[in-house]
């Protein structure tokens, strides 16, 4: 017996090895430090836990050995949560792991009813239709969606402007089943199976050269919007808690000026919640005018996060509303929010984006708005607590010397990992993305790198570049092949200007995000339909 068929036949028969297996390499594969570049795992990942749900036939079984595999992936992709809260560290492990038997339960019924090979080339549907489906609601952490695993494999993931990350998890469903295949199958599966991954490695190569040879250029060649990026570097608890306002702004000013004087740029962009307090609220009317003195002083527009706040001009109490508080001084209601605005050197109202998707728990509870007495189920952070749900993907437009009229996607942190929300952005003109965010909570785990890598992905979907403003690092601009342009260490208080080149063209993937994902809803009734009816069908023979 060959080395290879013993193999196969522990993993057939072992308990709980290849789920223990499966789970490692499948939190090896995803994006860390970016020394590590283990992403081929994910080729062959699935391949040991699927081999060993072969004679599953137990329930009870089937879900110890599936949850233990998952869970072994949430907690080697996911661990740095920890550093940021520990309950809610805990918390997104432990129910992250069970959201993602849910695709694999799905296999197990399909293998009951029709068969282990029906379910087998059943499962990339299943997965990807799951995949998406989850990330549809307010619960859902959609970071470990299986193609992000890829997001850094630059010349394997260019076609992600077709089918977006959905294509990157299919493809890699389907090799795992192939390599399956290969193992257990016949003579002419192995055949098959083997001319499949030949033709799955080379396709996305070829299609790259194509991208290449078409559409690439040098950094900074052709139209492109001169971005000054500031990174101050500010330990984010004590932003919130330590921090004199007039200080951190007066380190905004010196380290923008600074660049504008030496750059000369078009946009400066300062990371998400640059400024922590209620800077449009009328109690701070100076230092408004102090920030818009400076955007005159500077003439360049400055887009920045901030925190909001919208009152509202009920005076009863019990009208304040879900995610609203009630301000006893003003006899009125309020909301906050996560958000940005872009400052004109002139004196025009400020274009404020407010936050669309918030962190499960760490900003808003799921579902509050349906269970109220679920609003102190929190594990806020520090300033962070029960945010506002902002209702526009609002686009921001901004005038160049250079290219008249520029319109920009600003996206805040978490925002980044949501396929079809950032095309939205897109569809409606934006030019080029911004993203930023504060990953300081995570210290130097590479849970920012993981952030990063995401946003890559969102890049080559759409072909935008982006300008991605971090308050700790990453500080970086990418093009819209998801290569770096330009970069800050992190950690460091510096500033980055680059050119961040412009476009205007959309992809099929822009344009249909969903597609794929549709489809594998679509394919995965259609599946359950034909099984069931099979096994009637058999019945009745008997």
């Amino acid at each position: 017996m060959t080395f290879l068929s013993r193999t196969v036949n522990f993993l057939s028969n072992s308990r709980y090895a290849p789920s223990i297996l499966s789970g490692v390499l499948l939190g090896l594969s995803f994006p860390s430090y970016p020394f590590i570049r283990l992403e081929v795992l994910a080729w062959v990942a699935l391949v040991p836990l699927l081999l060993s749900l072969r004679f599953v036939e137990k329930p009870g079984d089937f879900f110890r050995r599936v949850y233990l595999s998952m869970l072994l992936f949430c907690l080697i992709t996911l661990w740095w949560v920890s550093l940021a809260t520990l309950p809610g560290g805990i918390l997104t492990i432990v129910s992250q792991a069970f959201f993602m038997t849910v695709p694999l339960f799905a296999f197990f019924l399909l293998k009951r009813v029709a068969g282990y090979r029906f379910a087998l080339f059943s499962f990339p549907f299943l997965w990807v239709a799951w995949e998406w489906s989850y990330m549809q609601q307010d619960l859902s952490l959609g970071w470990l969606t299986l193609g992000n695993s890829q997001a850094n494999f630059n010349l394997m993931i260019q076609y992600a402007d077709l089918l977006g990350v959905w294509g990157i998890s299919f493809w890699l469903l389907w090799f795992n089943v192939f390599v399956l295949l290969a193992l257990i199958g016949s003579r002419k599966d192995v055949v098959v199976s083997v001319t499949a991954m030949v033709l799955m490695i080379v396709a996305p190569l070829l299609y790259a050269s194509v991208v290449f040879h078409r559409y690439a250029s040098h950094p900074g060649e052709g139209a492109g919007l001169r971005v000054t990026l500031v990174q101050p570097n500010i330990d984010p608890y004590e932003k919130w808690e330590g921090y004199n306002n007039n200080t951190m702004m007066n380190k905004y000013s010196r380290l923008t000026g600074r660049a504008v004087r030496e750059n000369r740029p078009e946009l400066v962009i300062w990371p998400e919640t640059a400024i922590p307090f209620y800077i449009l609220d009328t109690m701070y009317a100076e230092e408004l005018n102090s920030l818009r003195f400076s955007v005159r002083q500077w003439n360049t527009p400055l887009l920045t996060g901030f925190s909001d706040i919208v009152h509202y001009s009920s005076s009863l109490r019990e009208e304040a509303g879900v995610g609203r508080k009630y301000d006893q001084l003003r006899k009125g209601s309020f909301e906050t929010f996560n958000a940005s605005m872009l400052l004109l050197p002139g004196n025009g109202v400020p274009r404020i984006y407010r936050k669309m998707h918030l962190v499960p728990f760490a900003e808003r509870v799921p579902y509050v708005e349906y269970f109220p007495f679920l609003g102190n189920a929190t594990f806020s952070l520090a300033g962070i607590s029960s945010w506002g749900k902002g209702r526009e993907c609002a686009v921001m437009e901004l005038h160049s010397s250079r290219h008249g009229s520029v319109k920009l996607a600003n996206i805040i942190c978490y925002e980044s990992i949501f396929p079809g929300f950032v095309t939205e952005f897109v569809r409606k003109g934006a030019q080029f993305l911004t993203l930023v965010t504060n990953d300081g909570w995570y210290s130097t785990s590479y849970g920012p790198y993981q952030h990063l890598a995401i946003g890559r992905m969102r890049c080559i979907e759409n072909r935008r570049a982006m300008a991605r403003c971090a308050n700790t690092g990453l500080t970086v601009v990418i093009d819209k092949f998801g290569r770096t342009i330009a970069e800050i260490p992190w950690w460091q208080e510096s500033s980055l200007t680059a050119e961040v080149p412009l476009e205007s063209q959309m992809t099929f993937y822009t344009i249909h995000p969903d597609l794929l994902p549709k489809v594998s809803v679509a394919v995965t009734v259609l599946l359950f339909l034909l099984a069931f009816s099979m096994k009637f069908k058999w019945e009745r023979e008997r």
